[in-house]
């Protein structure tokens, strides 16, 4: 990740078969890493807004599910099918109004039910690969809203934000705050004022916090 937005949201060790996410709950005052290696543990995380932000619970969720049948023993297709459903049934009801939470397990059912003719080992390996590109697509478009957003602003502008839309949210930079990423590395010299947001001071306490660890006034 680029080193204005040193601190990851998230992401696989797949050799302890852990999502690892940045417990949100306690920032500002403590920086701590969560790994999570069970369906409860990440159902948790999704619930409790340790893990936040549209596009950082749908990463996680495509992970949880990866994660939830990576040593099945299923011996056929529609028998892992099965414990797909299950587990994406499970973890969508941790957040039940989080769109991106239905749209990322969605997608990988999809894969599954895509590849009727597949194993089991290479199902998973698929369900493994799909979270990644999910992942990698959320950098990817966050990037490109960043350089477009850039276009829209001038050097020394004084920003309002309002809650979080910062690399905290998503796999990295940030959706509505990427022009600040982008510009801080361009030498852009941005004033930020971010304003305070209810239930969580998610403004106060999330964006003041990652913008000023990357340098950005």
């Amino acid at each position: 990740m680029n080193t204005s937005s040193p601190l990851e949201t998230l992401y696989l060790d797949d050799s302890q078969s852990a999502l690892v996410i940045l417990d949100q709950t306690l920032l500002p005052n403590e920086i701590q890493y969560l790994a999570l290696k069970t369906q409860a543990e990440i159902w948790e995380a999704i619930q409790q807004l340790r893990v936040r932000g549209a596009p950082a619970i749908g990463i996680a969720a495509a992970y949880g599910l990866y994660l939830a049948v990576k040593h099945s023993q299923a011996d056929s297709q529609p028998a892992l099918w099965v414990q797909v459903q299950e587990a994406s049934h499970y973890l969508s009801s941790a957040r039940p109004t989080a769109v991106n939470l239905f749209w990322a397990l969605e997608r990988m059912e999809r894969v599954v039910s895509a590849h009727p003719h597949r194993s089991p080992q290479q199902l998973i390996e698929i369900l493994r690969e799909e979270a990644d590109f999910i992942r990698a697509e959320d950098l990817r478009t966050n990037r490109a809203i960043g350089e477009h957003g850039l276009t829209l602003l001038k050097r020394g502008d004084g920003i309002l934000t309002h809650c979080n839309a910062g690399a905290l949210a998503t796999a990295g930079y940030g959706t509505a705050t990427a022009p600040l990423y982008l510009g801080q590395e361009r030498g852009y010299a941005f004033k930020v004022f971010a304003d305070e947001t209810r239930p969580l001071l998610q403004g106060a306490r999330l964006t003041s916090f990652e913008l000023s660890r990357a340098g950005v006034d």
